[in-house]
């Protein structure tokens, strides 16, 4: 077992502990337990019923871009693409990965990887290995398009989750099949919400219910519209009247389903009043943001999230692969603190869109 001191924003220290399957992180007021091999994972503070300091957070996970090479799903780019990627783009090659993951606090549990075309980054597979091999779950969000068998097998071989992004229906439900017959349990869909798009969330549920290629889908996650990248235009919120009814139909049809920490406030006042409301708040997470969460995109750039790119104060991200020190350099920099202290002020609710 590897042992860990860390030093926390108050300047308290904190103990890691991780083996082959296991995280242990103790500090008074913030702690967290990590399965690798189930996925399980619980965080709380002084007491289990205490939520803990998010002023004292770390990274627990990492979403980390590795191509912004995506050519969309036959050959047509996704009108509500938050990076407005294309084929032309850029991808992150091994070594690079390689600097940035040895530089990031080992705190962190898995890592989500964000890509286009499943094979615009030809490092793609060594990369998840070298995660795998150094402890750490890899995640990854795929577009549909040319699974192949030979990709699902390594994906479920790699990968602790997958989701499948819904663009075009077909490919989707056929890429979830092939992932979930395989046997991987944590296979879901990725759903952007949006008023142009509720008629095919309740589509989306109805398929859950009826067609057989959705049987052992994990759930079906829904993302909630930030107006950025090509999703500026033509796009717009779902109200939270709409997101509520949508929360109520998948409860009483025993549709499972999640969301991004981005909607948990629309979740929240969605359950309010309900019966099953205190036990379904335990489980939901509100933004996490330089937090518990960190971005890095393609040039090993750190940002709070991906949606904070390109946003006042975050023109540019801070350099992750020449750092010497990830918390001094990067988690405790002036613009992270700024961040995480307006974030935290405003009851974790997105400071930069409205959602």
């Amino acid at each position: 077992m590897k042992k860990y001191a860390l030093k926390l924003a108050d300047d308290s220290v904190a103990i890691l502990k991780k083996d082959d399957d296991k995280y242990q992180f103790f500090s008074e007021n913030y702690k967290f337990y990590f399965d690798r091999k189930t996925g399980f994972f619980a965080r709380w503070g002084k007491t289990q019923d205490d939520d803990g300091d998010p002023n004292l957070g770390l990274p627990e996970i990492a979403d980390i871009e590795i191509s912004t090479i995506c050519n969309g799903i036959n050959g047509v780019p996704c009108a509500f693409c938050y990076k407005a990627n294309t084929g032309n783009g850029t991808y992150m090659n091994l070594e690079t990965f390689k600097k940035v993951f040895h530089n990031l606090p080992p705190t962190i549990t898995q890592i989500a990887f964000g890509i286009g075309d499943i094979n615009a980054n030809p490092d793609m597979w060594e990369i998840f290995n070298y995660c795998n091999d150094n402890g750490v779950v890899p995640n990854v969000t795929i577009n549909g398009e040319g699974m192949e068998d030979y990709i699902a097998d390594k994906l479920v071989e790699k990968c602790g989750a997958v989701a499948v992004s819904l663009y075009d229906k077909n490919k989707t439900y056929n890429a979830v099949k092939k992932l979930t017959d395989r046997g991987l349990k944590q296979t879901n869909i990725h759903f952007m919400l949006s008023e142009e798009t509720i008629d095919r969330s309740y589509q989306l549920m109805e398929d859950y219910k009826n067609d057989p290629r959705l049987e052992k889908l994990n759930a079906i996650v829904f993302l909630s519209l930030k107006k950025k990248g090509r999703a500026r235009s033509h796009f717009n919120q779902c109200s939270k009247d709409d997101f509520k009814k949508i929360i109520n139909y998948a409860f009483d049809n025993n549709i499972p389903i999640g969301f991004d920490s981005c909607s948990y406030h629309k979740f929240a006042d969605s359950i309010k009043g309900s019966d099953n409301e205190s036990n379904l708040i335990q489980v939901a997470e509100s933004c996490e943001s330089s937090i518990y969460s960190s971005y890095i995109n393609v040039d090993g750039k750190f940002f709070p999230c991906s949606f904070c790119e390109e946003t006042e104060g975050w023109e540019n991200g801070i350099d992750v692969v020449n750092t010497n020190n990830f918390l001094k350099d990067v988690w405790y920099n002036e613009r992270t603190n700024k961040f995480r202290k307006n974030l935290i002020s405003c009851s974790r609710k997105c400071p930069l869109y409205d959602i």
